[in-house]
């Protein structure tokens, strides 16, 4: 059906929703707050009418994005009554509604229908999208009570809760709040011992100085790896075809490295984008371009090079701009974006920036593939403890230089301190042979970039074009004949001021960490798809003081996960489940299970089993056999880990992209075929099942009863055990109902055991780990079932 009748032009408004705004958005009197564009207006045409008149389609020459657009006849400033807008998106006619029903797009409601309404009367002002306005510099509001906030950060969300006469919640108990920001800086529940430690520290400032000693930890970096990895789609294996192995283990050293040391993140975007680009670049610099490298290829030998360069550069736009941008730029590779001010011209600009490493020999990995290709531009690369090792070494012989030269007072004997030296020397040489190779980016000659037609890479006719950014987001554009180069946009990226987008990306995404949601929900998408911000004024205060801090990471958590709207008890509350039932207000804290790494650390952690080895490769848990049956070119046969390197964590489990572990897989883990902002959380049996059955958690169970056995006295009771057992699943005392209910299980299970013993010693054989000596099988079955029923608890598998 056409958009307008030929004898009325009035009516080429069609789907217009246009994205109204007035701009003041202050109440009038005692009337409703007037409808701002981005927040109430800008959602409606998103959802309805950009796809037929927004930036990358206007049918009938309609485009509803934009006030020029809008107002050229659908849309007439003060008066909605005239507009055909409004006419045509409440019309109770079906050939002259719109959104049209054949266009599949949501109808306009009478709550929007009002919003328009009101939009258009107040004026039809419009405003540019949000999330690429400058970030605006608005102090801290003034809440009635003073007493509550202990930073902006709450004196912005008690505003807003009292301005909807909402009081916060209590804040948590101290055994709820010191597992909560254990499990959200470091990724682990704290032990028994650090949580009474914590609980029996009086002084004013206990909670911050933990939150210090935590952010101090090196397990941090493991915590925030997994979420970088997730953005940036770090795996093991290349993803297409066998799906063979990569080295990359030591680009996951560089982050845990950066995250550890508190690498700004502008400096961190800048070496992983175009390390090799600085100025003599050192090795862990050339180390961090690994980033540009760890998307999907293939290694099977008749591939077409132009299709998988095409394929290449597509992913590295894709996830540059979801990473850095929360954009969909990857929309526009077939046409422009028919959502937001992105064009198929801006995308293969943007492909452009890596035409300098987009040749197929510097993507193929070294591996068993016998594809003759040529070896891939890499170095070797050290893992972490290996650096450490020769950190300490290299200390000692810059003290010994140091007396042989006299600058540092020691005794003169030079003959010992040559003989010392030579010593510290040749074990550098055998700690060096412990390096090992690691993809990097080598720059070449960048290759021609041209504007594929609808995506298709056998098209030579399109226009070649140079690097440059959006330019809807002022991206930077070509000076003379100079070319721009990765550096160039990676600088853009984190130019602050001139580039607001990418700390409002960043803050909103730790935001989601420690607070269950985004203040936007959109952590992929922050364009006209995506969600406004609860909180704007937040948003941009956050953003602008991450800036001005330097880009420090660890600066920003602790402001998030130091204040009262962080401390606040997670109980829901009646009086909000029909208000605010997603708590988008934060009238208290969120719960959620824990992550697919979480689970498994926490229950290795509750047996004494976790091995805390920073960095190195990647290690394999338990597998069901035959898994990898599927996976050939070359075939392979799955090896789980041995010792200490089985109970690592879970940021250094192997990533099999094709075939994801089990375990990843039932709690919601991604393939990282793609960049991913937030996990779903499901909740299916195969989850269960995985806690009761697989191996891990299996041998974590009887880990937990050996030590319930072992580790308490002698004459300990059944009952002192079971409390002992529970605090080191649950993280808090248990109840006396909790007791009684264990201690009937536990009396079940041992008479179940007692005279089934082979199913007793089947159950205790699972794993690596050897049996206690001197503890009956039957015994240590029975307290294995008590085992796998407290780390299947919802307590145990839920953050709050």
């Amino acid at each position: 059906m056409p958009f307008f009748s030929s004898n009325n032009s009035a009516i080429r408004l069609g789907v217009l929703l246009v994205g109204l705004q007035a701009a003041s958005g202050v109440r009038a009197d005692n009337g409703p707050a007037a409808p701002q564009f981005n927040r109430d207006i800008r959602p409606i045409l998103s959802d309805s009418c950009f796809s037929c008149h927004g930036p990358g389609t206007q049918e009938a020459g309609l485009r509803l994005d934009s006030f020029e657009g809008a107002t050229d006849w659908a849309v007439i400033p003060g008066d909605p009554d005239a507009s055909e807008l409004m006419a045509r998106v409440t019309s109770a006619d079906p050939d002259t509604r719109m959104p049209p029903p054949e266009s599949n797009r949501p109808a306009v409601d009478a709550d929007a229908a009002a919003k328009l309404h009101s939009w258009i009367a107040g004026g039809a002002a419009y405003q540019p999208h949000w999330s690429y306005l400058p970030l605006q510099q608005v102090p801290p509001p003034t809440a009635t009570d003073t007493a509550w906030p202990r930073g902006p950060i709450d004196q912005f969300i008690l505003a807003g809760l009292e301005e909807r006469q909402i009081r916060p919640s209590p804040e948590a108990d101290r055994e709820t709040l010191a597992r909560r920001v254990y499990l959200d800086v470091i990724g682990l529940p704290p032990s028994t011992a650090e949580l009474d430690a914590f609980l029996t520290d009086n002084r004013p400032d206990a909670y911050e100085r933990l939150v210090d000693q935590l952010l101090a930890s090196p397990r941090y970096a493991e915590r925030m790896a997994t979420w970088w990895f997730d953005l940036v789609r770090f795996s093991d294996t290349v993803g297409y075809h066998g799906d063979q192995d990569q080295r990359i283990a030591p680009y996951r050293d560089y982050v845990l490295k950066s995250y550890n040391e508190n690498l700004p993140f502008d400096q961190f975007t800048i070496e992983q984008l175009a390390g090799d680009l600085l100025p003599d670049p050192n090795l862990w610099q050339r180390v961090a371009t690994g980033y540009n490298r760890i998307l999907q290829t293939s290694h099977e030998g008749g591939i077409q090079d132009a299709e998988y360069r095409a394929k290449m550069l597509a992913d590295r736009v894709r996830n540059v701009s979801e990473v850095w941008l929360a954009a969909s730029l990857g929309c526009a590779e077939c046409h422009d974006h028919k959502f937001d001010p992105f064009t198929q011209r801006d995308f293969y600009r943007m492909a452009a920036f890596f035409a300098d490493v987009d040749s197929y020999n510097s993507f193929e990995p070294v591996s068993s593939n016998t594809t003759p290709t040529s070896r891939p531009p890499e170095i070797l690369a050290w893992t972490l403890p290996v650096y450490e090792q020769l950190q300490a070494i290299d200390a000692e012989i810059n003290e010994v230089l140091g007396q042989l030269t006299g600058e540092i007072p020691g005794p003169r004997a030079t003959a010992e301190l040559r003989a010392k030296l030579k010593k510290l020397r040749h074990r550098r040489v055998e700690i060096e042979d412990h390096f090992e190779p690691t993809m990097v980016t080598a720059a070449v000659e960048p290759k021609d970039v041209r504007v594929l037609s609808r995506g298709d890479w056998m098209d030579e006719t399109g226009e070649v074009v140079t690097p440059g950014g959006p330019t809807s987001l002022k991206a930077p554009l070509s000076a003379g004949d100079e070319r721009l180069t990765r550096l160039d946009l990676a600088r853009w990226l984190v130019a602050g001021e001139s580039n607001p987008v990418t700390p409002r990306v960043v803050v909103n995404r730790l935001w989601k960490i420690y607070f269950g949601a985004g203040l936007t929900k959109s952590l992929i998408d922050m364009g006209s798809q995506g969600d406004p911000p609860v909180y704007p004024e937040l948003l941009d205060w956050l953003a602008r003081d991450f800036v001005a801090s330097g880009w420090d990471l660890k600066h920003v958590v602790r402001q998030m996960v130091t204040s009262s709207v962080y401390r606040q008890g997670s109980a829901p509350r009646d009086e909000l489940r029909d208000l605010d039932p997603q708590n988008r207000w934060l009238a208290r804290q969120s719960r959620s299970r824990l992550e697919a790494e979480q689970l498994r650390d926490t229950a290795l952690q509750a047996a004494g089993l976790l091995h805390h080895q920073l960095g190195g490769g990647f290690a394999k848990p338990y597998q069901p056999p035959g898994y990898y049956a599927q996976l050939s070119f070359p075939e392979r046969r799955y090896q789980a880990s041995q010792g200490t390197e089985q109970y690592r964590r879970g940021v250094y489990t192997h990533w099999q992209r094709q075939y994801l572990h089990p375990w990843l897989m039932a709690f919601d883990a991604p393939t990282r075929d793609e960049c991913t902002a937030q996990r779903p959380v499901s909740n299916t049996p195969s989850a269960a099942l995985v806690l009761l059955n697989d191996p891990c958690f299996v041998e974590a169970s009887r880990s937990l009863a050996a030590r319930a056995l072992s580790e308490l006295a002698d004459d300990a009771s059944d009952g002192a055990r079971l409390r002992w057992a529970w605090r080191e699943a649950t993280g808090r005392r248990a109840h006396e109902d909790e007791i009684d209910a264990l201690t009937n299980l536990l009396a079940r299970h041992r008479d179940h055991y007692a005279a089934e013993p082979e199913a007793a010693e089947q159950l205790v054989a699972v794993g690596q780990t050897p049996r206690p000596d001197g503890v009956d099988a039957a015994e240590l079955a029975a307290w294995t079932s008590v085992g796998r029923t407290l780390l299947n608890l919802s307590e145990t598998i839920t953050r709050d």
